[in-house]
């Protein structure tokens, strides 16, 4: 789907030049599909910004136009040619010219990890938000969307990049005006220190009649590690922060009773500094481990339904939760450490460890208690909100957005069965 009025050179570029005639003259229709939660959030943020972006950066000549529909299938399939022929049937039926379908699941194609792909023979893009990384998520999904459009508007061979790597040079300056860090025709996003540590390679599949451009993560290691902490940020894990209110008061009771009692000021005095880290360490993972268990959060590797990345969305509810609970312990910490200071006067605490109280004596004590309570109080106790917790997991957002996708094939085929009148 090119219209670049310059000469086309290859055949596949001539056929993008002829889907390009029967187009609308002035208006060209970009559909966004994200899946639901943050890519959501994302598209949102960037519907109205995007129509301008493409005027200024892309094509002049067009109106471009930008319309946001979520989709569940979007994210719940992991196949990605299921995401392909849905994204077809809604550009047939939207009228759209260019569907951008933005995942937060991996994308895999022969054993590799894939970023976005697009083809120009049905104008469709997929882009793998959790590849891009961390952050910052939405300038860089900003910058992939326009690239892809880029790829496929004005083609993807070596001599279209040529020729909109030299309108790129051109409009380097209010490239950067609009907030575009990359200006290289040939990379997906610009270069931050994320794409240095994980660089992205940019390949035009042979033996892929579908994909006219692909972007896959150049080093397998580094490439999943970046994926992990965008898969990490997609499960949001602050949102299941609140769900803790109800442990962190069982700790803090529990914590504040025990220190009444001499035996945690002597522990605190005797302990070096590793004591302290290990049974920090050994609480959090205590946490982590009794909050899969009790909201079964765990998703099963060898039964017949298990998902094919059950090990990839497992370790992921790992993280995300241990993310949460270092939250949990770090109020926790400074809750103890102020009550240490308000109930423990000094002439008490060095009366009874029998000699000079140094100011570590304080945090120390409130470290020691804030590990104990955790482990005596905090165990055992639920979270306020199971469907919280498990909506910050992948393998639970999967089984909801499937059973939705099968909810709307049953509505589609009663609708279809049914009688008109």
């Amino acid at each position: 789907m090119m219209r670049s009025d310059a000469p086309t050179t290859d055949s596949s570029e001539g056929v993008e030049a002829e889907a390009a005639d029967s187009m609308d003259s002035s208006t060209c229709r970009v559909g966004l599909v994200p899946a639901p939660e943050l890519p959501r959030d994302i598209a949102e943020e960037l519907c109205d910004e995007l129509p301008d972006l493409l005027v200024r950066h892309l094509d002049d000549r067009y109106q471009w136009q930008v319309q946001m529909k979520t989709d569940p299938l979007i994210g719940a399939e992991e196949e990605t040619r299921e995401m392909l022929h849905q994204a077809q049937a809604l550009s047939r039926e939207q009228g759209w010219d260019y569907v951008v379908c933005l995942t937060d699941l991996p994308l895999y194609r022969n054993g590799r990890l894939v970023i976005a792909e697009g083809s120009g023979a049905s104008g469709v893009i997929l882009i793998s938000q959790p590849a891009l990384g961390a952050s910052p998520m939405r300038k860089r999904i900003r910058e992939a969307i326009i690239q892809m459009l880029s790829e496929l508007h004005h083609g993807s061979s070596s001599q279209a990049r040529d020729r909109q790597q030299q309108h790129n040079d051109c409009q380097s300056e209010a490239r950067r005006e609009s907030g575009l860090y990359n200006n290289n025709a040939r990379e997906l996003v610009g270069w931050r220190l994320s794409e240095r540590i994980a660089p992205i390679r940019r390949i035009t599949p042979s033996d892929d009649a579908d994909i006219s451009v692909r972007f896959i993560a150049d080093s397998r290691l580094r490439g999943h590690c970046k994926l992990l902490a965008g898969m990490v940020r997609a499960n949001r894990p602050w949102t299941i922060f609140p769900a803790f209110r109800k442990i962190i008061a069982v700790a803090f009771a529990t914590g504040a009773y025990g220190l009444l009692f001499p035996t945690l000021w002597r522990l605190s005095d005797a302990y070096s500094i590793w004591r302290f880290v290990l049974l920090m360490l050994a609480a959090m993972v205590a946490m982590v481990t009794w909050i899969i268990i009790d909201h079964g959060l765990w998703e099963p590797q060898r039964r017949s339904d298990a998902f094919p990345m059950a090990a990839l969305y497992n370790l992921t509810t790992l993280i995300t939760l241990g993310v949460g609970v270092l939250f949990y312990y770090a109020i926790l910490l400074i809750m103890f450490l102020a009550a240490v200071f308000i109930f423990v006067p000094d002439g008490l605490l060095q009366s009874t460890l029998g000699h000079e109280v140094s100011p570590w004596h304080y945090p120390a004590l409130a470290w020691l208690t804030s590990s104990v309570a955790t482990i005596a109080g905090a165990l055992g106790a639920g979270l306020e909100s199971d469907e919280t917790v498990r909506s910050a997991t992948y393998g639970y957002r999967q089984k909801s957005r499937q059973q939705r996708v099968q909810q709307l094939k049953g509505q589609q085929k009663e609708s279809a069965s049914s009688p008109r009148e």
